[in-house]
């Protein structure tokens, strides 16, 4: 399963503008290290470190997205674990 947020402020990789973040499902292996409580509730150091593991944004990337993207891609994260 996957998700795609569009960005309402693309972020910048060199030449290239990310307009969309998009998301898979993460697996047991990608959550190692992380306490799913601070996932579930949008803990910002467990996101960024779980969404570079299951999408196309770095993490330096996730740190320069607006407040209301990160509220965005956050809250599809969250959606993996309560759908």
């Amino acid at each position: 399963m996957s998700k795609t947020v569009t960005l309402t402020r693309p972020l910048k990789r060199g030449d290239q503008e990310i307009t969309e973040v998009t998301l898979r499902e993460p697996s047991a292996g990608e959550l190692r290290g992380l306490e799913m409580f601070d996932v579930i509730r949008m803990g910002v150091n467990a996101h960024r470190t779980l969404v570079p593991r299951i999408s196309n944004i770095t993490a330096n990337e996730f740190d320069a997205l607006a407040p209301r993207d990160l509220l965005s891609v956050n809250t599809e994260v969250v959606g993996f674990f309560t759908e």
